[in-house]
């Protein structure tokens, strides 16, 4: 499970100090320990973590980059123009993290990504050539008993486990957002308030701009609980939305949303947990809006067992759309993680209800196996089926069916150093009864693998 959580920079200080690690967003690395040389452990991509500036260290510069190469084939895809096909991606992001003295901090990052896909299939998320993926500014001061951060800039954003505003890590263009936040640490809180517009990715080099038909604005905020078992903790939000023309099963109108949710998270005795509920208010056109969610995942992983083995259940309830004329009941998760449902990535959080149970074993030498099975339901019947950016996939069409369908994934990966990994996976997707009735019925094949490095 790979919660990204405020968490993390709420408490991560003393572990990042004493082993500094790689992040989906190098953003929110920490390579100061390397400061005392004692840190060090002498490997050839050390010295670019921490570039001393100074006699004393306090102004540092930090290099780094990812690169990632990846191909997917698809047999028999029921949402796409190329319902088979095989293509690559191809992904650089490089970054520089200049500290001036322990309050001010520059961050830039470069992404070039590209695809070698169908022009029929290829879209904002497979290719954008070169373009400015982060560039902010960061000013920090103490206050009374914690600390206060404002940032502005182009910034990649994550909250929660990335149900609502996610890093879009699996596909090959991750989403970054145009705005500001400002961040208070204080009593065991971390709190942030926030305006952003994502970011539209168009193909061509530097071209690509805030989306003026998209925001986002709120406030959110981490309660670390320790006194239950380590890495818990409460969140507490408000995400504003806003969207022009939005399209759901039941017509387009402009979209005005807010989300209220808590999640509460944790692990202690080999169980781990991740539970979290939403609601939602506001208005689509004329009509307005009440949806809701709520999601789970539950892990047992086995102490003192050979291969460390697990056993996890997460299951989701996730609202639809009820009669046609009257409020919107379609819930809309915004900018969710990529891949969100697994590999396949056919189907989106939206008028859902599903069982994805989980299994899993660590094989040694950094290798890893796992396997899933996800079933699902329309929540309601009234309602079509949605992809994970929120796209209509599928309609209702009148049909009284509710089984959607049924997903298999197997995946074996190896982290062949910390800097080094791979991953290889197969997923199926057999159409359950709605799909049939509504189109194409045929098994969906999957395929993928990909190998990334970085230092």
């Amino acid at each position: 499970m790979a919660a990204i959580s405020l968490l993390a920079t709420a408490t991560a200080g003393a572990a990042v100090a004493e082993q500094p690690s790689f992040s989906n967003n190098r953003a929110d690395e920490d390579w100061s320990a390397l400061r005392d040389p004692a840190n060090r452990t002498g490997a050839a991509w050390e010295p670019f973590k921490f570039i001393p500036l100074d006699a004393a260290g306090k102004s540092y510069l930090t290099l780094g980059t990812d690169l990632r190469l990846r191909f997917e084939r698809y047999a028999h895809n029921f949402d796409s123009p190329k319902p088979n096909e095989t293509y690559g991606w191809s992904r650089v992001m490089p970054y520089a993290d200049l500290h001036l003295g322990p309050n001010i901090r520059v961050f830039g990052q470069i992404l070039g990504a590209w695809a070698d896909r169908s022009a029929l299939t290829e879209g904002p998320v497979d290719e954008t050539g070169v373009e400015l993926l982060q560039g902010f500014a960061e000013a920090s001061a103490p206050i009374v008993t914690g600390e206060l951060s404002i940032r502005g800039g182009r910034q990649m954003v994550a909250y929660g486990s990335e149900r609502l505003i996610g890093l879009r890590f699996g596909p090959n263009v991750p989403l970054s957002f145009d705005g500001a936040r400002a961040r208070l640490e204080i009593g065991g809180w971390t709190a942030d308030a926030f305006a952003y517009r994502p970011v539209a990715n168009e193909l061509g080099d530097f071209n690509d701009r805030s989306d003026r038909s998209r925001k986002a604005f709120g406030l959110y905020a981490t309660r670390a609980l320790p006194e239950i078992g380590p890495k818990s903790g409460l969140d507490l939000y408000w995400i504003g939305y806003g969207r022009d023309d939005a399209r759901f099963d039941s017509g387009v109108a402009d979209e005005r949303r807010h989300t209220f949710g808590t999640r509460f998270f944790g692990s202690l005795d080999g169980w781990s947990w991740n539970h979290e509920a939403m609601l939602q208010l506001g208005s689509f056109g004329r009509e307005g809006i009440l949806a809701w969610s709520v999601a789970t995942e539950t892990r047992y992983t086995f102490p003192g067992v050979p291969l460390r083995p697990f056993a996890e259940l997460r299951a989701n309830a996730i609202s639809g759309d009820g009669e046609p004329g009257g409020r919107l009941g379609t819930f809309n998760a915004l900018f969710p993680k990529g891949k969100y449902f697994g590999e396949i990535g056919l189907i989106g959080p939206a008028n859902l209800v599903n069982l994805h149970p989980v299994i899993g074993v660590s094989l040694g030498s950094g290798w890893s196996l796992s396997g899933a099975a996800v079933f699902y339901w329309r929540q309601s019947l009234e309602d079509g089926v949605y992809g994970n950016p929120g796209n209509l996939v599928r309609p209702s069409a009148g049909s009284r069916a509710r089984y959607v369908g049924t997903q298999g994934e197997v995946v074996l990966g190896w982290e062949a150093t910390p800097n080094v990994t791979l991953e290889t996976s197969y997923a199926l997707f057999e159409p359950g009864r709605f799909l049939r009735e509504t189109g194409s019925g045929k098994t969906v094949h999957f395929v993928g693998g990909e190998i990334q490095l970085r230092y």
